[in-house]
């Protein structure tokens, strides 16, 4: 298939980035600059009013609202976000924490799978590891190269 000025199609996706992997084992690469502005993106229209536009979370993350839900936690190191391999961290986006939790547990996560294509769940992923100090980042890749085993 051709594309603008002869170009093939796997050119032109070359040359505007990164291939993104697709599907729920493709993984979040928070080195790869195409992924993570995508993400910096889809995470500012859909995550930020209650994850926080720097990934501080709301205050008090740990205690329970009056209604007996947790309030957002934060993204960046200070949370527990890094503690989660990347399979189980796009899961509970696309599926919505509902689908991990014990019966009766209520969230005010939703699930996004309707919402966001499997790419961009992916780059809003690979946009929070970006946030996360480099041995953090070593650890996350080894806890998610284990949990595939």
């Amino acid at each position: 298939m051709k594309v603008g000025i002869g170009l093939t199609l796997g050119a032109a996706v070359a040359v505007a980035g990164a291939v993104m992997l697709v599907g729920p084992k493709a993984g979040a690469d928070p080195t790869v600059a195409a992924h993570v502005a995508r993400g910096r993106g889809v995470y500012a229209e859909q995550c930020a009013s209650c994850h926080g536009r720097r990934l501080e979370g709301q205050p008090n993350w740990q205690s329970r609202k009056p209604d007996g839900r947790l309030p957002a936690p934060p993204h960046d190191a200070t949370g527990h976000t890094w503690h989660h391999p990347d399979e189980a961290l796009f899961k509970i986006t696309k599926q919505g924490i509902a689908a991990f939790a014990p019966p009766g547990y209520s969230s005010d996560m939703p699930a996004f799978g309707g919402k966001l294509s499997d790419a961009d769940i992916w780059a809003v992923l690979a946009f929070i590891k970006s946030s996360w100090p480099e041995d953090i980042r070593r650890r996350h890749a080894a806890m998610s190269e284990q949990s595939k085993k």
